[in-house]
């Protein structure tokens, strides 16, 4: 069974590779064929399909199968979902527990 934790830390390990964050940005003008992908930037198959499969666990991105190829893009539910688990795990929160730091 995954915890949340591990859940969550798939979102950070999409976002923690510089060829990931290039397929991101390649995406933001629209849904690109795989082939596309590879031809951009200058990767094999197999690398783009190991980048795509971690991007798409993360549900930052989605794949839609089209004969052979597979055309991906950016998920608009997955992109405001890891804003969110940012902005949670970063929020500060009160301190009401019985033996909080604060004193």
């Amino acid at each position: 069974m995954e915890s949340v934790h591990e859940k969550n830390s798939e979102v950070f390990k999409a976002l923690c590779d510089p060829k990931r964050l290039a397929i991101l940005q390649l995406l933001r003008s629209g849904e690109k064929c795989a082939c596309v992908l590879m031809e951009q930037l200058g990767m094999g198959q197999s690398a783009v399909s190991y980048h795509m499969g971690i991007l798409c666990r993360s549900g930052i991105v989605r794949g839609r199968q089209e004969g052979k190829w597979v055309h991906y893009s950016i998920s608009p539910e997955g992109s405001r979902a890891a804003v969110e688990l940012l902005k949670e795990l970063t929020r500060p929160t009160s301190c009401q527990e019985e033996g909080c730091c604060k004193k």
